[in-house]
């Protein structure tokens, strides 16, 4: 069964929300039968490459609110965060653009190992000192890196901006079908959605459903008399005989 999650390196719940949802997969009985797809959202998809700001100047002029409801918010991030065991810097995060990392986590999809750099890119923003925004490639090519992939290959990914844009794009537009306006926004089997970092019983509850209603193909022609079509396999073609 797959499992699809649209996130942004940029959302502090996405974050928080994988951590919740790793929680819940560790402990249901069929992982090693789930397949768990990371698909791209942009939270400020127009924002310029350049355009880097602290986080809590982009959140008074995004969402209107005070400097003291902007340092509150983070701290509550931070416990939130800190409950799941993770770290999390409450003061001095920067936030820009985050499409040339949604391109290099197509490109470490390619390589199987999409969630080694997403953890990675999520540990760097939210709980490391250094900028993931402001240091330029390179900084994205450790990471990169630090979770297996060829320097080379992920610097090349960086250097062409065509590189893996389509991936990224059609996520986007197939999360916007789906109905996803916000993220994280889980989808299960196609069947199922669960919007935002529930809580790990919550996705525990989603998974279990799912995999109840997640049915093999059921074939049509069995039991039929000759004991059913002919049709070829592995092992050629059965050739009918007088």
């Amino acid at each position: 069964m797959r499992v699809e999650i649209w996130s942004d390196i940029a959302c502090p719940w996405c974050y928080v929300g994988k951590a919740r949802f790793d929680k819940a997969l560790a402990g249901f009985a069929h992982r090693d039968r789930i397949e768990v797809v990371h698909r791209s959202f942009e939270l400020d998809p127009h924002r310029a490459k350049d355009d880097v700001q602290p986080v809590l100047t982009m959140l008074t002029r995004k969402y209107g609110m005070s400097e003291a409801q902007a340092q509150a918010g983070e701290d509550n991030l931070g416990a939130q965060a800190a409950a799941e065991g993770l770290e999390y810097r409450t003061r001095g995060r920067d936030h820009g653009n985050t499409f040339d990392m949604h391109r290099l986590l197509h490109f470490a999809k390619a390589h199987g190992r999409q969630s080694e750099l997403l953890d990675a890119l999520y540990r760097a923003n939210f709980a490391e000192e250094r900028s993931v925004f402001t240091e330029g490639p390179e900084r994205l090519v450790d990471l990169a890196v630090g979770a297996g992939l060829d320097a080379e290959a992920a610097r090349a990914v960086l250097a062409d901006p065509a590189a893996y844009a389509d991936e990224v794009r059609a996520d986007e537009e197939e999360a916007a079908r789906l109905g996803a306006t916000g993220v994280p926004f889980f989808v299960l089997d196609r069947k199922y959605g669960v919007s935002g970092a529930q809580p790990a019983e919550v996705f525990t509850q989603a998974l279990t459903q799912a995999w109840a209603d997640h049915t093999p193909l059921r074939l049509i022609d069995q039991g039929q008399r000759g004991g059913g079509a002919q049709a070829c396999g592995p092992d050629g073609c059965a050739v009918p005989r007088d």
